[in-house]
């Protein structure tokens, strides 16, 4: 079967996903450190609109079925592993509750006819909302509370046999640890060489070469940022310029649709706002293009 994802914004073609289901209901917010807003029975109604919605493009879905393993953030499914030309690649999850999630997308890339060219090992930590492809060759990683050096340098070397380059570019800080900044907080790509961004928060040296490699930056407001959380930034291209994301920001939504963007939203107060995940960390894409 193919497989492949060195892009971020081609059309999906296979994609891991998760419906939240026994693992969240039981679900104690506070050691997830799920919002105010966290319903998990609305969280899952809410689930099932967005995945009406990456169906709706055509998408081959891959479940990861919910059987009462306790992980309740498994429904990310966007972070344990990531998928190249030449094969899958096994991450560690720099969240304690989350180690678990990692052998679940092992046995779906073996049932599904994937290779696994290698996982990170001891002590080396990268999440897949660190990872982004600016293009087919480069792949940028931010280094912060998730994902670090070591874990960085084992992504580096799995790849580096196939003329993948792996970039490292520092994360801050921003509300604290257990909040946690991904790079994929303050980036979404919509189509190739066109991202939405929140600049204030982007590495320096990572915004640069988004403009040397002649990128045309789409900038969230500040506003609806803040309040979300930076959710309003988390969109998920399912095909160049036709995306998904959370309804209720409306100033995000019409910068995007003035860069050409059909946007579908869904609502989402329950599950990707209280629980501090987008459309984009609630898909793994195995096979875009």
């Amino acid at each position: 079967m193919a497989f492949g994802a060195q892009t971020m914004a081609q059309p999906i073609k296979r994609v891991i996903m998760r419906k939240p289901g026994a693992s969240l209901l039981q679900a104690d917010p506070a050691v997830w450190h799920y919002g105010e807003t966290f319903n998990a029975q609305r969280a899952i109604s809410q689930y099932d609109r967005f995945a009406d919605l990456v169906a709706a493009s055509g998408a081959e879905i891959i479940w990861f079925e919910d059987k009462g393993d306790g992980l309740a953030d498994a429904m990310f499914t966007h972070d344990p592993s990531l998928c190249t030309e030449h094969g899958a690649v096994l991450l560690n999850m720099g969240k304690p509750l989350r180690k678990g999630e990692v052998e679940g997308h092992a046995a779906l890339y073996e049932a599904a006819g994937v290779p696994v060219l290698g996982r990170l090992e001891g002590n080396g930590t990268v999440e897949g909302g660190d990872c982004v492809w600016v293009d087919e060759k480069t792949l940028c990683i931010g280094r912060g509370v998730r994902s670090n050096a070591e874990g960085i340098a084992q992504v580096r070397a799995i790849l580096a046999p196939y003329g993948i380059e792996v970039l490292s570019f520092d994360l801050p800080l921003w509300q604290g640890e257990e909040a946690c900044l991904h790079l994929m907080s303050v980036i979404s790509p919509l189509a190739d060489k066109l991202a939405l961004v929140y600049a204030p928060l982007l590495p320096a040296p990572f915004y640069q070469l988004l403009k040397e490699k002649g990128y045309t930056l789409v900038e969230a407001p500040t506003d609806e940022f803040m309040a979300s959380n930076g959710l309003n930034l988390n969109v998920l291209p399912t095909r160049p310029f036709d995306v998904i994301a959370v309804a209720g920001f409306d100033k995000t939504k019409a910068a995007m649709e003035a860069a050409g963007c059909t946007v579908h939203t869904f609502e989402a107060d329950a599950l990707c706002i209280a629980c501090e995940g987008g459309p984009t960390c609630l898909t793994r894409p195995f096979h875009r293009g």
